[in-house]
């Protein structure tokens, strides 16, 4: 049995899309920094940052990171098509599982914690990087949807690891909203990964209707 550290709205999304996909028994450990009746000390053992999703596998083994759980699963299972089956496919599905964590959560990051970034401690100045790193997040994403055509979907015929993890991390900072506008053929793609009966199953715990 795998455990999942994670909570309602998190990341930890994208990877219980994927163990489903897999066929993968787990449970779920509630923990996050902002929950404070959560498991966030039993996580900060795991994970020294208290990132979510943790995943420990039946052998131990701590994963961290979304992209590199996702990487993972789609390896070990192969035939499940988490990630694409030719190397072309699976190399841009790499690359936007890379990009998304490396530049969209970055951004997101740096927009929640703007006190984290700076050593100013005017309010006013934190929210100057509040908005200038939402500004940037929203430029990611445009790229993000320039880059990565969905035919129909990001990993082909059928949602994979990418357009789980495209799906959650586009909830935030307003940049569903923004894609509407800026991108909108993106922004029906991303409807159409929450319209897959097992991604809308997830969401469906994770986000009001």
């Amino acid at each position: 049995m795998l455990t999942l550290f994670g909570a309602r709205g998190s990341g930890s999304a994208a990877v219980e899309c994927a163990l489903r996909r897999c066929g993968q028994d787990y449970r779920i450990v509630r923990a996050a920094t902002w929950e404070q009746d959560s498991a966030r000390d039993q996580l900060a053992k795991l994970n020294p940052l208290g990132q979510i999703p943790t995943l420990v596998l039946d052998d131990s083994t701590v994963l961290t990171e979304s992209a590199a759980l996702l990487i993972h699963l789609g390896l070990q299972f192969p035939d499940t098509g988490l990630l694409p089956h030719s190397p072309g496919g699976r190399a841009m599905a790499l690359r936007g599982l890379v990009f998304i964590a490396s530049n969209c959560y970055a951004a997101i990051s740096i927009g929640d914690y703007p006190e984290r970034w700076t050593t100013a401690t005017a309010s006013e100045a934190q929210e100057q990087v509040r908005l200038a790193a939402r500004r940037q997040l929203h430029r990611h994403w445009e790229i993000f949807a320039d880059t990565f055509p969905a035919t129909p979907f990001l990993a082909g015929d059928r949602p994979g690891a990418l357009d789980y993890l495209a799906a959650v991390v586009s909830k935030w900072s307003g940049t569903r909203a923004h894609l509407a506008a800026a991108r909108p053929a993106f922004s029906a793609t991303l409807q159409r990964i929450e319209a897959d009966p097992l991604v809308a199953q997830v969401f469906a715990v994770h986000w009001d209707a």
